[in-house]
């Protein structure tokens, strides 16, 4: 299990939070919640968890909790598939997101004894649309909304590696697993027999199983060789239509039924390059530094979850 830790976690209520905090709690950890609504919080995250209340942009009383602590972990942000991404909306999905990190980071300035680890949150949207070749971190920044919003969030999180604070910016993809996420949203097609790839089908769907995501954290939370950006994506790369057939299989359900991309277009705008467009990403880093994936293989992820 390793030392205990003092733990502080921003957005850590929602699909990713809630398993979170009960797996660091597991491991021995001492947790507190950064939330901006305590009391909603507390039946997601259960009791241990101290909660501290702040709004993501100002400083306050939240932030003597960083001074002795070992880790941050922040995933705070507008979440990006609540409405259109109107002007107004685009501006809110990247000001949470960075403003919640300056925050942090400037609260990580004013402490005596600084955390030794910032774990932020990234995705990888970061490459943009790439449709013909593998991207590990080493890949350069795409020019679409994702792209800037991504870029945006690491440059805010790099801040703390100009005090010492090391820093790892999780490049997320797709995460899979029950009660929530991208995966809820599509099992009710399923469901209805109407299920089918979003677009042509064939976009990469980067995808990564919730477990593996935790271990991920947790493995960059206590590696200190682990610094910069880690993709975190499961090892076996699908399209969009090899994930929904398999994911049909899974459900004993037929995956006959695409949704064109024009539709999506129309129902969605600019917000629907989330599902039609995708990149093959890798997870170099993770591999390199001996990391084991619980769920490598999609067939395996869904069985879990679908069990």
């Amino acid at each position: 299990m390793g030392l205990a830790m003092k733990v502080v976690v921003a957005g850590g209520s929602g699909f990713i939070g809630s398993a979170l905090i009960p797996r660091l709690h597991a491991d021995g950890h001492d947790v507190i919640l950064l939330t901006r609504n305590p009391d909603a919080a507390r039946p997601r995250i259960g009791v241990r968890a101290k909660l501290e209340k702040w709004n993501g942009v100002n400083g306050g009383l939240w932030e003597a909790h960083l001074d002795g602590a070992d880790a941050v972990i922040n995933f705070a942000g507008e979440p990006l598939d609540v409405r259109r991404w109107s002007p107004r909306q685009k501006e809110r999905i990247i000001s949470s997101r960075v403003n919640a990190t300056l925050a942090i980071v400037n609260a990580m300035k004013k402490a005596k004894r600084r955390p030794s680890v910032l774990v932020n949150a990234s995705g990888v949207g970061y490459y943009g649309s790439v449709e013909s070749r593998s991207v590990s971190e080493e890949a350069p920044k795409g020019n679409d909304f994702l792209s800037v919003v991504t870029h945006q969030w690491e440059t805010a999180a790099r801040g703390a590696e100009s005090i010492g604070v090391r820093t790892v910016m999780l490049r997320t993809a797709v995460v899979l697993g029950d009660n929530g996420g991208a995966l809820k949203k599509l099992l009710m097609q399923f469901k209805l027999f109407v299920g089918g790839p979003l677009g042509s089908g064939r976009q990469w769907f980067p995808w990564v199983h919730r477990d593996d995501l935790l271990g991920a954290i947790l493995f960059a939370m206590t590696n200190p060789a682990l610094v910069g950006s880690v993709n975190v994506v499961a090892p076996e790369s699908v399209t969009m239509k090899e994930f929904c057939v398999a994911l049909g299989k899974a459900l004993h359900r037929p995956s006959w039924a695409p949704v064109p991309a024009f539709l999506l277009r129309l129902l969605l705008g600019e917000m629907s390059d989330m599902v039609l467009t995708g990149q093959r990403a890798v997870p170099k880093v993770l591999e390199r530094y001996g990391f084991t994936f619980k769920y490598p293989q999609l067939s395996s992820a869904l069985a879990d979850i679908l069990q």
